[in-house]
């Protein structure tokens, strides 16, 4: 029986790039090699693609790839693949831009279509999504830059044109600090910072303005960080659910990847109702944004109250080893490998 000839693609030009490095060789490396023929895939952070004739070198973050080789026809090369493996953090990879093409390729691929990984990665348009679905989230604010000017949007999408110092007052009654400005369209807290005064509120929008023109001011709620993998197209399956016990003040880019002072407790020490609920709330956030294959759904519970609340949904979660998504799986009796043999098997069937 010949083997399923499968192209696993990583890097990219977002600003995750170094995290997709690491988190595509890996599972390039963790893929069964009785099964698979395994076509790993860089793409640079100009959007030039490589073979890569060696990546048994375990990478870590910052790492440069090597061993390259250029593809001279993109097109047909993907077009010789049985299925594709996207392992392509945040724009270009995670936003439905590359699920688009494969969808043009006739290509089977692991993860969610165009419609719920675009939906997923605009962290406002997902928390809308979740409006809808009733589940329960931070309150947030929603603006957009247009050149050199700021634009409010309020929860009926009418735009309010105002100076940036005007816009933060606005903010300023609706809101209570400390708040959380991300760009709207960015991972790995790659951008976001938390803003204890109106001061720090108005720099902050400016920095994550440099990251997207859409920009979600969020309150800040007071819980553990609490996550759940999920598995499936229509029959969504639920992992064991996970606690993040960040070295700083809140989960950076820094305090993921670089300080082993952060810690993941696996399973979390909630109670079993809690974690039932966590878990049943992550499979209907998964549903509502029409995702297919793997998400890893990120709660912060309240100790007190026990009310659940939604942070965000990630349609193309790390695959490094010290990943929260494959862990919660190993926990739940699903191994790394067994894991992505799933994944192929769903783009497959689809």
């Amino acid at each position: 029986m010949s083997k399923i000839k499968v192209g696993v693609v990583f890097g990219g030009m977002s600003t995750e790039h170094d995290v997709s490095i690491v988190s595509g060789t890996s599972v390039a490396n963790k893929l069964n090699k009785d099964k698979y023929e395994i076509y790993p895939i860089y793409i640079d952070n100009n959007g030039e693609w490589y073979k890569c004739i060696d990546i048994s070198k375990k990478y870590e973050v910052g790492d440069r790839i090597e061993k390259i080789q250029k593809i001279g026809n993109i097109i047909n090369y993907l077009k010789d693949m049985d299925v594709i493996f996207p392992v392509l953090h945040g724009l270009y990879g995670e936003d439905g831009t590359i699920q688009g093409l494969f969808e043009l390729l006739k290509k089977p691929y692991v993860g969610c279509k165009v419609l719920g990984s675009s939906i997923a990665m605009d962290k406002v348009y997902t928390k809308i999504i979740f409006d809808k679905a009733k589940i329960k989230q931070a309150k947030y604010e929603y603006i957009k830059k247009e050149k050199d000017k700021y634009v409010y949007v309020d929860k009926d999408f009418n735009e309010i044109k105002e100076d940036l110092e005007d816009i933060c007052k606005i903010i300023d009654k609706r809101l209570n600090y400390p708040m959380f400005i991300k760009p709207s369209n960015s991972g790995s807290s790659v951008g976001i910072n938390k803003a204890k005064n109106i001061k720090e509120l108005e720099e902050y929008i400016k920095y994550a303005s440099r990251f997207d023109r859409k920009i979600l001011i969020e309150e800040n709620l007071i819980g553990r960080e609490i996550e759940c993998s999920v598995l499936g197209d229509n029959d969504v399956k639920a992992s064991c659910v996970g606690e993040i016990l960040p070295a700083e003040n809140f989960y950076t880019f820094e305090a993921k990847y670089k300080n082993s002072e952060s810690k993941l407790t696996i399973p979390a020490e909630i109670k079993k109702e809690l974690a039932d609920e966590v878990r049943k709330t992550a499979i209907k956030a998964f549903k509502a944004i029409d995702g297919k294959g793997f998400a890893r759904v990120d709660f912060f519970v309240n100790d007190e109250t026990n009310e659940i609340y939604i942070n965000e949904i990630n349609t193309l979660p790390g695959f490094t080893e010290i990943s929260m998504y494959p862990k919660l799986w190993a926990q739940s009796g699903l191994e790394y490998s067994d894991l992505l043999d799933k994944l192929i098997d769903l783009a497959l069937e689809n």
